[in-house]
């Protein structure tokens, strides 16, 4: 296990030395949430809880819930509230997003009282994309055969209604995501993220409303490199937490 800075150095992390690492996805992720919806933030298949104390730091009233199925990463998260000093409005628990609505209720994961829920979920599909050798790797990148609908079901009974829900994802996944997301959700806004200006997108950053019934909205792009390789200024003042992607 290594301790290192995050989030332009306002963050100390313990990762695992091994699996999941966080890095520039949960940076977005976080960089999603707006002052409107930092009252009770839960970040689902949160990991070592990377973009949910991020958010907790940008945003001094937050309370937010970590949720993870991994047992390791849970026990992670839990130092890491520590760590920076949250233990008074971070939490962290194990849960599983993919279990019936009875287990998931059980495991408290249904309150439907989230002002907004962040997720990152596995982005690898076992069915048609080369996976790891890593059981822990697989079990934070490998989503089952129709996982994301279940996924995105199961974040949908945590948000209270109007709230919001923020996913990053793989660009060449967005039919995907469209089909998956429960019908309830509207309001949809699509951010591309780009490497650099000439490349394709490589992420899409979407966020969708609770029982909305806007229409949906591509919004511009972020480029995250210059042609010289350095962080544009937009992506640098992201990464240090100086700044959001602001949300409708």
């Amino acid at each position: 296990m290594a301790v290192t800075d995050f989030l332009g150095g306002k963050i100390r992390l313990a990762q695992s030395d091994t699996g999941h690492r966080a890095g520039t996805d949960a940076l977005l992720l976080a960089a999603l949430v707006e002052a409107a919806d930092a009252g009770t933030v839960v970040d689902a298949g949160s990991a070592s809880g990377a973009a949910g104390l991020c958010i907790a730091r940008r945003f001094e009233t937050a309370q937010v819930r970590l949720i993870d199925i991994d047992a390791h990463q849970v026990t992670l998260a839990r130092q890491n509230i520590e760590l920076n000093h949250f233990s008074d409005r971070v939490h962290a628990l194990q849960g599983d997003l993919l279990a019936p609505f009875a287990q998931r209720e059980g495991q408290g994961l249904t309150s439907e009282d989230a002002d907004c829920v962040i997720t990152n979920p596995p982005y690898l599909d076992e069915t048609r994309d080369r996976v790891s050798n890593d059981p822990e790797k697989n079990r934070a990148h490998v989503m089952p055969p129709k996982g994301l609908a279940l996924w995105l079901k199961a974040c949908n009974a945590l948000l209270k209604s109007n709230g919001r829900l923020h996913l990053i994802h793989r660009a060449d996944r967005l039919p995907d995501i469209l089909n998956a997301l429960p019908q309830n959700f509207g309001g949809l806004r699509i951010i591309p993220v780009y490497p650099r200006e000439t490349d394709p997108a490589i992420r899409i950053l979407v966020t969708a409303i609770k029982n909305s019934r806007a229409p949906m909205a591509l919004a511009p792009g972020l480029i995250l490199h210059s042609s010289d390789g350095r962080f544009t200024a937009r992506a640098e003042a992201l990464h240090k937490g100086e700044s959001g992607l602001t949300a409708p």
